[in-house]
């Protein structure tokens, strides 16, 4: 897919952002956000597991799910529910989670 030639314009990335998923708001950025949102949460998922040294199957044992929904989420594959967000990092990874709404 060819970019637009005004991408090479950009000073910065939310110039950037605009030019290629338009402004906050359209449909198209929504959706980018929403799925860079979810990458971040499943790499820091990803990487809290490796640091606790569990395999997905144990995380998934610790927490009583399946192995192939850990793998979903760290993969960006599925979406999350607050409360397995909760359950995964605090029950299982033993972290704690602060949510911060704007």
């Amino acid at each position: 897919m060819k970019e637009p030639k005004d991408i090479k314009k950009a000073t910065n990335l939310t110039e950037l952002l605009d030019i290629k998923y338009g402004k906050p708001g359209v449909v198209k950025r929504e959706k980018f956000e929403e799925k860079t949102r979810l990458f971040i949460i499943s790499e820091m998922m990803k990487a809290a597991r490796k640091e606790a040294h569990l395999t997905q199957q144990q995380l998934a044992d610790k927490i009583g799910t399946k192995k192939s929904y850990i793998s979903r989420i760290e993969n960006g594959r599925s979406d999350i529910q607050l409360s397995t967000l909760f359950r995964i990092f605090e029950n299982g990874l033993g972290k704690h989670v602060n949510l911060e709404i704007k």
